[in-house]
């Protein structure tokens, strides 16, 4: 029975062979072609009977990558303790050979959203730094202290947010 909900069909991530509308969103770049073992991993997840109970309260949205860290956005329809999602990151780095985290990815929030990628890491606030030219980016400051126990790189974590929320961000240490 499967439980997750994905963007591709369950049969054409588990088997590898895309159907004609899978390799059509694999080939447009809608899903990377990176993306499908992602899916796959989670899907030999659903039998983990402890997180069985989870899994059906999510649903895939995106993964994105930078170098060797992955994020993988979950979307939750129902009560998903935030545990589980730290285990799910555990197992995918593990069995990815990547540094994976699985963040909550319901509200494209930026705040929301950093606050779960730079975790334990505290978010002393955003600004928007306007130029002259009429574009902008987003400033996250972040207390100094915690810097070090952010668990994906710098630059890794800038580049991920930025693509996330469609707009440059920079991190710095306050």
């Amino acid at each position: 029975m499967r439980i997750l909900k994905f963007p591709l069909d369950h049969v054409c991530i588990k088997t590898g062979i895309l159907c004609p509308r899978c390799q059509k969103l694999v080939s447009s770049g809608v899903i990377e072609s990176f993306e499908v073992e992602v899916m796959r991993r989670l899907i030999e997840l659903e039998e983990d009977q402890e997180l069985k109970k989870y899994m059906q309260n999510l649903s895939y949205v995106k993964a994105y990558r930078f170098e060797d860290s992955i994020v993988v956005l979950i979307q939750r329809s129902g009560d998903v303790p935030h545990d589980i999602y730290q285990r799910l990151s555990r197992i995918l780095s593990e069995s990815l050979r990547a540094r994976v985290r699985v963040i909550n990815g319901s509200s494209r929030d930026l705040k929301s959203i950093a606050s779960q990628l730079l975790f334990p890491a505290r978010i002393l606030g955003i600004n928007i730094v306007w130029l002259p030219n009429g574009t902008s980016f987003h400033v996250l400051r972040v207390s100094k202290r915690d810097l070090r126990y952010i668990s994906i790189p710098i630059e890794a974590a800038e580049k991920i947010l930025s693509l996330i929320i469609g707009s440059d961000v920079q991190i710095r240490g306050e």
